[in-house]
């Protein structure tokens, strides 16, 4: 008896929010860990290392996105071989993408730091982090791509449950060397480094045992360099999802170091830590739709493909109605997770919540479309969604605070959400109704 799509959906979704959400943990436990025993400093230190972070963790997803879709492709087609190539191809990009990511990081990270305006303590403190991630980036690809490889291979348990454990292992070293030896953020950088290694090489092991259903052997590792280009682009948009981000947090410090002090870069990396939870289940619902889509539009199976992406909508857009709803009524419990003796720094991030996250909800609806064009391969119109909220973005955070100071800064992320969504709004239901049209055409061609 064929499962309905509805099932299939919660199926691949809810262990793939589980999944993210676990993963997660590999920054808010930090979080909540360097704002209890490093303080405010320690929290504006992590926020001007993470720009760097999510950059790398921008090229996993990529590599991690685009192998994963084009494996639910080539399975759709019954080509099994072709599958096996894709997989081949995305682990050995991974490998590839490693010296050049470490050489950057090695060069740059001191300029990136001093650019966002930190100085002294923070700087310190942020170099700690980046000083361990140079020799740790290997992992940190490997541990954000290795979930969608393993969810593709219809394992979508499986790959929830090594981002548990590679959480709990996370959580159990940054007590170790964060509370118990004091190791500040170098502390929390090996924490997350030995955690993101375990779920990668646990990851790569998978694919050459008997379990896999895309098994490789040593004879059968058969990249073919000519699928990497369609793996970039298929991937791009993840990779300025996550880019762009890292961006708009490293112009969010530099802003808030010249319009207020360091303080509200530690409030603004709170805020970071709130809405990483939202992002990832959002994130979730979009890459738990996004082999089922990615599999009926190969199929031809259209009428599944909508009745995916309409779940996939409602799911993410409830859940951040719900969550505005609960940090406008609870901000400062939510806030004391992280630090609950520093009044000024729960001041500035109730501020923060209040004028920076009431538009949480758009910000979901556009990862989700942005993982369905991926997903049906049209990763231009992707690349829109992402690229548009980092240029549409831009101009808002140089004219807001110009206008209202810190207001405006606080302001810019949602006022340019709101706007992207009501071109994407008009996108996507033109090219519905455009397939719609198609599909008619050639029913009563034949």
């Amino acid at each position: 008896m064929q499962i309905s799509i509805h099932r299939q959906f919660f199926k691949y979704t809810f262990p793939t929010v589980l999944a993210m959400l676990v993963s997660g943990f590999y920054q808010v436990v930090d979080g909540i860990f360097i704002g209890r025993f490093v303080g405010a400093d320690g929290l504006a230190g992590i926020n001007v290392a993470w720009p760097v972070i999510g950059s790398v963790l921008a090229i996993g997803m990529m590599v991690g996105v685009g192998t994963g879709a084009l494996i639910s492709i080539r399975q759709g087609q019954q080509d099994s071989k072709g599958a096996k190539q894709v997989l081949s191809t995305g682990l050995l990009l991974l490998a590839l993408l490693m010296p050049v990511i470490a050489s950057a990081l090695y060069w740059l990270s001191d300029d990136f730091l001093r650019w966002q305006g930190v100085e002294e303590r923070v700087l310190e403190l942020g170099l700690q982090y980046l000083e361990v991630l140079v020799l740790a980036c290997v992992f940190t690809l490997g541990s954000i791509a290795m979930p969608f490889l393993l969810r593709n291979d219809n394992s979508p348990s499986l790959a929830t449950s090594l981002m548990i454990a590679g959480a709990l292992l996370n959580i159990l070293f940054d007590y170790v060397f964060i509370a118990f030896l004091g190791w500040e953020l170098t502390g929390a950088a090996i924490a997350t480094g030995l955690a993101q290694m375990f779920v990668s090489l646990v990851g790569v092991f998978y694919f050459f045992s008997h379990k896999a259903t895309l098994r490789l052997r040593l004879s059968e590792f058969s990249p073919k360099l000519y699928l990497a280009p369609k793996i970039v682009n298929i991937g791009f948009a993840s990779f300025f999802m996550y880019a762009y981000g890292a961006l708009m947090i490293a112009v969010h410090n530099s802003l808030f170091s010249h319009y207020g002090d360091q303080m509200v870069i530690g409030a603004y990396a709170i805020l970071g830590y709130i809405v990483t939870v939202y992002y990832l289940i959002a994130e979730g619902i979009a890459n738990g739709m996004q082999p089922l889509v990615s599999y009926n539009h190969g199929a031809n199976h259209q009428e599944n493909v909508r009745k995916l992406l309409k779940m996939a909508m409602i799911s993410t857009v409830a859940i951040g109605l719900g969550s505005v709803c609960l940090l406008n009524v609870f901000p400062k419990e939510f806030v004391s997770v992280f630090n609950h003796t520093n009044e000024l720094l729960i001041e500035n991030a109730i501020i923060g919540i209040r004028l920076h996250l009431f538009a949480l909800a758009f910000d979901g609806f556009l990862v989700v479309v942005a993982a369905y064009y991926q997903a049906i391969n049209k990763g231009s119109k992707a690349m829109f969604v992402t690229v548009g909220n980092m240029l549409i973005q831009l101009p808002f955070l140089y004219i807001m605070p110009k206008l209202i100071g810190m207001t405006g800064i606080w302001i810019a992320y949602p006022l340019s959400n709101i706007t992207l969504s009501l071109f994407v709004v008009g996108m996507l239901a033109k090219d519905i109704r455009d397939d719609r049209t198609r599909r008619k055409e050639q029913f009563l061609s034949q």
